[in-house]
C-alpha cells in the first residue's frame, strides 16, 4: 500500500475520472481485506502451539506415571543384572578392550541376546522367537511418520522424517492459503497479489526470531529445545525468502507490464530510484544473502563467516524493512524484543560464566579434551526469571545439555566467536555441595577448532567463557519411562549418549534393561569415553557393545542389533541415536519397520550440526 501511495503522489494524471476512482477504491479495499486475513495467521499459529502444549503436558504426565514402577521398585539390584564378562577376542589386550562386549541378561521370558563379536556382527541371525501381530492403523501411521526417505539424488541432501516433512508442508499450506484467500485474480488487481506476498513475509518475522532464540518459552510449552526446533527455523526462513522473491518479482512485473498508464510514474528510472523502492531492494537483497549464506554447504565450510553474515545482514534487513513498510513496524519491534532479550539479557547477562579449563590433545591427534572442575554453589537460588530460563553453567547442567564456548585468548576473530559443544561428562548432583566436572570433546576441522588445537599444543590451561547450558530433557524423560532402552552413538555422538546412559544407570537406576552400541571409526576414538566410567556402567548392568573400528572391518549391522533387541523385548522400548546422517537414518527406519510390525518404540534422534 505504501508503494501505491507513492505512485499516487508521483502521478501526473488527475484522479477525477470516476472509473479511476472506483478502481482505486477496489484496490485499496482488497489491500485492507488482505491485512485482516493475514493478521489472523498468528492466531492460527498460537492455536497450533496450544495443541502441542496440551500434548506435551499429557506426554509428561504419562511418562512420569510410567517411571514410578520402573524406578520406584529397586528389588532388581545391579548385581542381578550383570553377566560375567566374556573372554577376550582380540590378538592383544588393546584390541580386546576396543571390541569388548558385555551383555546383560534379559528377563526370564526372553531369549538372551547373543554376544556381538566385532568380526561376525553382520552375520548374526535375527531372533524371531516371539510371534507378533501386525500393528494396527495407528502403528502404521506412526511408522510412516517415523520413516526417513533417502537423500535427494545428485545434490545428496538429507531429508527429514516424513512426520517433519508433513508438518513443514502444513506450514507452507497455511501460508499459501493466507496469501491466496479472497484474492482477486484479475490482472488489473495483480498489485494485490504482490502486496500480500510482502505482508505474509512480515507476519512470519516474529516466529522466525522466536524459533532462533536460545532461551525461549517454546521449550517449556513443547518440550523441544531450540536445537530441535532449528530445522523449523530454517524452513520458516526459506519460505520467507521465497515470499520476498515473489513480492519483488511481482512488483517489477506490475510496474513493467500491468500498471495502468495513468497510475505509472514518469519513468522506470524514477520508479527504481525512489527511496521507498530502494529501501525495499535493500531489504530484499539482505534477506536473500541471508538465505544463501545459511545453506548447509556454506554453513559447514565457512561457519565463522556464516555467523558474521547472520548478524550483520539481519540488522541491515530490519533497518531497510522498517523504512520500507510502515505496517511492518510492530512485527519488527516484537522481533527485536525477542532478539535483544535472548542475546543480551539472558545469554550475556544471566547465562554466561567464566572458568579455567585444562586442555589435552587426545590420542588421535585431532581431538581436544577441554575439562573444567568447580564446586557447585551450596544453595541454588530459584528466582522466577532464572527458574524459567535456567541458571548458568556454574549451577550445573542436565544430561545431553550443551554450551557455547568462547576463548578470548585465541585472539583475532576467534576471540569473538561462540561455538556449541555437547557436554560429554555426566551431570553433577543437585542440591547441597557437589563437585562439577565438565568435559567437552572438540574435534579440529578448521577455523576456531583448528586454532584451539594449535593452542593446546603449547598450553595446558585456558580461560573459557561458557554460555549455557541449553538443551531439553525430552530424550531422557522418554528413556526413563521405558523398561528397555537402547542408546546408539556414532563417533563423537558418545558425547550425547554417555550422560544419558549415566543418568539411567547410576543417577536414576531402576528395573530396566539398558543397551549401548558405540560405533567408532578408529581405535584411538575408544578413549573418548573414560574407561573407568564405562567399567562402572558395566557393573551397573549396562549391556555395552563396541564393535571393532569401521576403518578396519567396515560398518556393523546396526539394523540387526536394534531388531534383535526389539524381538526380545516384551514392553515398550526407548531408543536414542546420535551420529552421522547415515547412522541416524538406519536406526530411524529400522525402528519404523518394528513399529509397523507391532513393537511400541519411542525414538529420539540427536543430529549433528546446527
Amino acid at each position: 500500500m505504501s508503494q501505491l501511495a507513492s505512485a499516487l503522489q508521483n502521478t501526473t494524471t488527475p484522479l477525477d475520472d470516476p472509473e479511476n476512482l472506483e478502481y482505486l477504491r477496489e484496490l485499496i479495499q482488497y489491500l485492507l481485506d488482505g491485512r485482516t486475513i493475514v493478521a489472523s495467521y498468528n492466531l492460527v499459529i498460537l492455536f497450533v502451539l496450544f495443541v502441542f502444549t496440551i500434548f506435551h503436558c499429557y506426554q509428561s504426565i504419562t511418562d512420569r506415571r510410567k517411571r514410578i514402577p520402573i524406578e520406584g521398585d529397586r528389588l532388581l539390584s545391579a548385581s542381578d543384572n550383570v553377566v560375567p564378562e566374556t573372554a577376550e577376542d582380540g590378538e592383544n589386550g588393546a584390541e580386546s578392550s576396543s571390541s569388548s562386549t558385555l551383555e546383560g541378561s534379559l528377563s526370564s521370558q526372553s531369549t538372551p541376546l547373543k554376544h556381538y563379536d566385532a568380526d561376525d556382527i553382520e552375520r548374526q541371525p535375527l531372533l524371531g522367537a516371539q510371534s507378533r501381530s501386525k500393528g494396527d492403523m495407528f502403528a502404521i501411521i506412526r511408522s510412516l511418520l517415523m520413516y526417513q526417505p533417502r537423500p535427494i539424488p545428485f545434490i545428496n541432501r538429507s531429508l527429514p522424517s516424513n512426520g517433519t516433512s508433513l508438518f513443514v508442508a502444513g506450514y507452507w499450506g497455511l501460508n499459501i492459503f493466507s496469501h491466496l484467500f479472497k484474492l482477486p485474480f484479475e490482472l488489473k488487481h495483480f498489485f494485490v497479489f504482490a502486496d500480500r506476498a510482502g505482508y505474509v513475509f512480515i507476519v512470519n518475522l516474529p516466529l522466525l526470531y522466536l524459533l532462533a532464540a536460545k532461551n525461549q518459552p517454546l521449550k517449556l510449552l513443547t518440550g523441544r529445545s531450540y536445537e530441535a526446533l532449528n530445522i523449523y527455523h530454517r524452513r520458516v526462513g526459506e519460505f520467507m525468502c521465497f515470499e520476498a522473491l515473489v513480492h519483488f518479482v511481482s512488483m517489477v512485473i506490475w510496474r513493467l507490464c500491468l500498471e495502468p498508464e495513468w497510475l505509472a510514474t514518469e519513468s522506470l528510472w524514477h520508479y527504481f530510484t525512489h527511496p521507498l523502492i530502494l529501501e525495499g531492494i535493500g531489504a530484499f537483497v539482505s534477506y536473500e544473502l541471508l538465505y544463501f549464506t545459511s545453506l548447509a554447504g556454506f554453513r559447514e565450510r565457512w561457519y565463522e563467516l556464516f555467523l558474521a553474515c547472520h548478524v550483520v545482514l539481519q540488522i541491515g534487513a530490519l533497518v531497510f524493512l522498517w523504512l520500507h513498510f510502515f505496517t511492518s513496524r510492530p512485527y519488527i519491534l516484537l522481533s527485536l524484543v525477542i532478539f535483544i532479550s535472548d542475546r543480551i539479557v539472558w545469554r550475556i547477562g544471566l547465562k554466561s560464566a567464566t572458568a579455567t579449563a585444562d586442555i589435552d590433545i587426545l590420542e588421535d591427534g585431532d581431538t581436544v579434551l577441554l575439562s573444567a572442575n568447580w564446586d557447585m554453589p551450596r544453595v541454588q537460588r530459584q528466582k522466577a526469571p532464572r527458574w524459567l530460563f535456567g541458571q548458568n553453567i556454574l549451577h550445573g547442567w542436565r544430561p545431553a545439555d550443551h554450551v557455547f564456548v568462547s576463548i578470548p585468548s585465541l585472539g583475532g576473530s576467534n576471540a569473538l566467536q561462540a561455538h556449541p559443544f555437547t557436554i560429554a561428562s555426566a551431570a553433577p548432583g543437585r542440591g547441597g555441595m557437589a563437585q562439577a566436572r565438565l568435559d567437552l570433546l572438540i574435534r579440529a576441522y578448521s577455523g576456531f577448532t583448528s586454532e584451539l588445537l594449535r593452542h593446546a599444543q603449547f598450553n595446558t590451561t585456558v580461560s573459557v567463557k561458557l554460555d549455557g547450558p541449553y538443551g531439553s530433557q525430552d530424550p531422557l524423560n522418554m528413556l526413563r519411562a521405558n523398561k528397555t532402552t537402547v542408546l546408539i552413538a556414532g563417533g563423537s555422538g558418545i558425547a550425547v549418549v554417555f550422560p544419558l546412559l549415566w543418568d539411567l544407570a547410576i543417577t536414576h537406576p531402576g528395573k530396566r534393561k539398558i543397551h549401548l552400541m558405540w560405533i567408532i571409526h578408529s581405535r584411538s576414538q575408544r578413549y573418548w569415553a573414560p574407561t573407568g566410567q564405562l567399567d562402572e556402567l558395566r557393573q551397573a548392568g549396562v549391556c555395552i557393545t563396541i564393535p571393532q573400528p569401521t576403518l578396519e572391518v567396515g560398518r556393523p549391522n546396526v539394523a540387526n542389533y536394534v531388531t534383535e533387541i526389539a524381538s526380545a523385548s516384551l514392553a515398550g522400548i526407548g531408543v536414542v541415536v546420535s551420529g552421522p546422517d547415515g547412522l541416524n537414518r538406519t536406526v530411524r527406519n529400522t525402528c519404523a519397520r518394528e513399529v509397523r510390525s507391532g513393537v511400541n518404540i519411542d525414538l529420539r534422534v540427536e543430529k549433528f550440526g546446527w
